[in-house]
């Protein structure tokens, strides 16, 4: 396999392996027990709000949080099955991160399309920064 051309390249070859979600979409699989897991680092916390129920977990952090087999694994990763949906601020590092967690073995790992801010944008639920 040759090597991508560049970041773009890349995230189109990753991409193709899995179905991204949309906002709604990505709502609608937290309401049916996804896992909504906010990667993005705390001054975009702190600065745009957080989604209630997701589970922040820093970039750095994520696979040995999420490796259901992983001795400093969440609570809520508790299965290769669960799904998981990845949120970035704007959706392109998320996608790096849900073919990492593929890697791990959570083979239904996505992530959101557009990220924090297509989320806000489409005015679901968000808890404002204080």
């Amino acid at each position: 396999m040759s090597a991508p051309s560049g970041i773009d390249e890349l995230l189109e070859r990753v991409r193709a392996g899995y179905a991204r979600l949309g906002p709604e979409e990505a709502y609608e699989a937290f309401r049916t027990g996804a896992l909504l897991v906010d990667i993005r680092y705390q001054a975009l916390r702190e600065r745009d709000g957080l989604i209630p129920g997701a589970l922040v977990v820093e970039r750095n952090e994520l696979e040995w949080r999420l490796d259901p087999q992983g001795s400093h694994r969440a609570p809520e990763a508790d299965s290769h099955d669960l799904q998981v949906v990845v949120i970035c601020n704007e959706g392109y590092a998320s996608s790096l991160a849900a073919v990492s967690l593929h890697a791990l073995g959570l083979h239904r790992a996505t992530d959101l399309t557009g990220g924090f801010q297509a989320w806000k944008s489409a005015g679901l639920p968000v808890t404002e920064p204080s």
